[in-house]
């Protein structure tokens, strides 16, 4: 039977002291140190009780380095998709193994957790353009959170540290978003075909840009049928995306449909591919306004003569934007497009995703708020995702919801109360001319005022 365990203050700590059976059945001491006397008693009753009722976990030898790959194997490659195993792996290597990786899994404590996210936030960042962002400290909580709940299911320790931490607040950054008039701007001087119908797939349809530049032409429904009956569609089933060759491999080639050659010279860590889309409800069918429907029958039209032109040289891969050799388009050469024509057309800077963005909002407020049908197009697996993520109202929307409020409210019912100044109202001075050349003595007078007279 185990002693009870007993508390010991050694300058200005306070340890609990307790014996534990190893794997062995060999008694062994283990000391842990607190700052507060509050915080001993408190794990000093947790050991009596778990020991008393047999739930007790010999403390952990295994340091959270050893103790990640294990993790990732048994867990990771059946939970994460290949995006996730690149950014877990990153993180983890960045900035979790360098500062955590040394501390056996139970010496880690709340207090251990604070003191890293404190330092953690005044590192530097990995493009050394500053220090780590909020959005960084997130992530890593939340990698560890979950890293260390899979650590007590498999009884390496008692309880998570982490559910005693608060998730690290994380400043959003407000991005830059175009309206349906900036858009429209932009495709008038925008030049590039296929980067003229990836904004329009991604402002009319919704799409995320994987989804844009995995869309190929048999998923394309714009035949003459298909325009006779008002049923010109697009179906989302996979989408493009760059990934790690060794996290493919160490997923086994999950949720990959095809992995493209390498296009590329020089050897590269990277492949592009085409797999399963973000969640079962990206899968979806889209229908197609009318002209962008014709846009992109012309734009097939397009790519039958640079087939033509390539011959053998042109891949063809059937994917709607593509290279005009027919290989398939990187993201980066879409955003680089983008880039030139902001400047261009002197439009502020966006991301592509914002075409998204832009997308929802629109939708809403076509469809007075019907969250349901615009959800049917984004792909959103939660309604309330369209909501929370967005909710860019326009400030122009914003005013008009005032003064509406205005004239149904306070003029029906709260007149004579206060002097309300009115809001100058825009001249259409195309209206005033017109006035003016109907009106032989307001124009004499206009004329007569001009010249001082």
């Amino acid at each position: 039977m185990n002693k009870m365990a007993s508390i010991q203050k050694r300058k200005d700590k306070y340890n609990v002291v307790y014996y534990y059976a190893d794997k062995y059945g060999k008694q062994k001491q283990k000391w842990e140190s607190f700052r507060t006397l509050r915080e001993a008693k408190k794990r000093k009753a947790e050991v009596e009780l778990q020991q008393a009722n047999r739930t007790f976990i010999a403390p952990s030898t295994t340091t959270l380095n050893e103790f990640w790959p294990r993790y990732v194997d048994l867990y990771g490659c059946n939970k994460w998709s290949i995006s996730t195993m690149e950014k877990n792996t990153a993180l983890f290597t960045t900035y979790i193994s360098p500062y955590l990786g040394h501390y056996k899994l139970d010496e880690i404590r709340p207090i251990t957790i604070e003191q890293y996210y404190a330092n953690l936030k005044e590192s530097e960042n990995t493009k050394k353009t500053g220090k780590v962002s909020t959005r960084v400290v997130a992530e890593v909580h939340r990698i560890l959170r979950c890293t260390f709940n899979v650590a007590v299911k498999w009884e390496y320790i008692s309880n998570n540290p982490f559910l005693k931490v608060d998730t690290p607040k994380h400043d959003y950054e407000k991005r830059e978003i175009w309206t349906a008039n900036q858009i429209a701007k932009a495709l008038e001087v925008c030049e590039d075909p296929k980067l003229s119908i990836a904004i329009q797939l991604a402002f009319a349809c919704s799409l995320r840009m994987g989804e844009v530049l995995g869309l190929t032409w048999d998923n394309v429904h714009i035949s003459e049928d298909d325009f006779a009956c008002g049923d010109t569609h697009i179906y989302i089933k996979q989408q493009l995306e760059r990934a790690r060759t060794d996290a493919i491999e160490k997923l086994n080639n999950k949720d990959v449909l095809f992995i493209f050659p390498q296009f590329e010279k020089k050897k590269n860590a990277t492949r592009l591919i085409l797999k399963t889309p973000k969640t079962d409800s990206s899968v979806r069918k889209i229908w197609l306004p009318n002209t962008l429907a014709c846009f992109l029958k012309q734009w097939k039209e397009d790519q039958s003569k640079y087939k033509e032109a390539y011959g053998d040289a042109y891949h063809d891969y059937n994917l709607v934007i593509c290279q005009p050799n027919g290989i398939p388009c990187d993201g980066s050469i879409i955003r680089k497009g983008l880039s030139k024509l902001e400047k261009e057309a002197g439009l502020p800077h966006v991301v592509f995703h914002s075409l998204r963005h832009t997308s929802t909002t629109y939708k809403l407020k076509l469809n007075n708020g019907d969250i349901k049908a615009t959800q049917g197009d984004t792909g959103h697996s939660q309604a309330d995702m369209v909501m929370d993520l967005y909710s860019h109202i326009l400030d122009e929307d914003r005013r008009v919801n005032a003064q509406k409020f205005e004239d149904s409210f306070y003029k029906q019912h709260i007149e004579n109360y206060v002097d309300v100044p009115q809001a100058n109202k825009k001249v259409d001075i195309d209206k005033v001319l017109e006035k003016i050349k109907q009106d032989p003595d307001l124009l004499q007078l206009l004329i007569a005022t001009l010249s001082g007279d």
